[in-house]
C-alpha cells in the first residue's frame, strides 16, 4: 500500500459551478468512474468526445509504469533535489517552477495546500492543484527546460543515478517529466486547470 495520484485536467467554469463543498467528491467521482474504459495504462483516458458516463468538464492522464502510484513523482522529486545545484542557474530556475508546481517542495517553503482545513481551501486534500492561470506559468516554465532536458543527462548520471530503484536512471526521470508536460500542454491548450489527487 502507498499513496496514489491521478491526475485530471478540469475545466475550471464548470469546476466553480459546484458547490465548494461538492467539488472534491465530484473530482474523485471524475477520477475513478464506474465505467470500464479499458485500463488504460499509459496516456489520456479519454479524450471528447468522451465516453458515456465520464463528466465532459475533465480528463484523466495516467503516467507510464507508475501504476497510479505516487511513490516515483517522490523520487522524481528527490532525484531533483539531489541533481538541481549542478545545473546552469537558468535550467535549474525553470524546472524549479515546473516541478514546484506539481510534486516537488522548494527546500525551506511550506506546503499550505496540504494542511489547509478550511471549508474555503476545499483543495487541501490534493496532491496538485493548478487554476488555469497556474497552468500558463508552468506551460512556460516547460517551454524554457523542456528543449534542454537532455542537458540534465550528465548531471543526473553523475550525481543522482541509483539503478535498480525507483526512478534511479535519468530515462526514467525523462519519462516522468515529460508525461508531466502533456499533461500541462493539453491542460493549457483548453485552458483548462490541472488537479492531482490522493486515489
Amino acid at each position: 500500500m502507498g499513496a496514489d495520484i491521478t491526475a485530471l485536467i478540469v475545466d475550471w467554469a464548470d469546476l466553480e459551478n459546484i458547490p465548494v463543498l461538492e467539488r472534491e467528491g465530484a473530482l474523485i467521482e471524475a477520477a475513478d468512474p464506474d465505467v470500464d474504459d479499458g485500463g488504460t495504462e499509459e496516456g489520456w483516458a479519454w479524450l471528447p468526445p468522451a465516453p458515456e458516463g465520464f463528466p465532459a468538464w475533465c480528463a484523466r492522464y495516467e503516467f507510464a509504469s507508475t501504476r497510479g502510484s505516487f511513490k516515483p513523482h517522490f523520487w522524481a522529486g528527490e532525484r531533483w533535489e539531489t541533481v538541481r545545484e549542478h545545473v546552469a542557474a537558468d535550467l535549474r530556475s525553470a524546472l524549479d517552477t515546473f516541478l514546484g508546481g506539481l510534486f516537488w517542495n522548494l527546500p525551506g517553503s511550506e506546503d499550505d495546500l496540504q494542511e489547509e482545513e478550511d471549508a474555503e481551501h476545499w483543495y487541501g486534500a490534493m496532491w496538485v492543484y493548478c487554476s488555469p492561470p497556474d497552468v500558463l506559468g508552468l506551460a512556460q516554465a516547460w517551454a524554457e527546460a523542456g528543449p534542454r532536458l537532455e542537458a540534465l543527462r550528465g548531471p543526473f548520471d553523475l550525481h543522482a543515478a541509483e539503478p535498480g530503484t525507483r526512478v534511479g536512471r535519468f530515462e526514467g526521470f525523462a519519462m516522468l517529466l515529460r508525461g508531466w508536460a502533456e499533461v500541462v500542454d493539453e491542460a493549457h491548450r483548453r485552458g483548462w486547470g490541472l488537479v492531482g489527487l490522493p486515489v
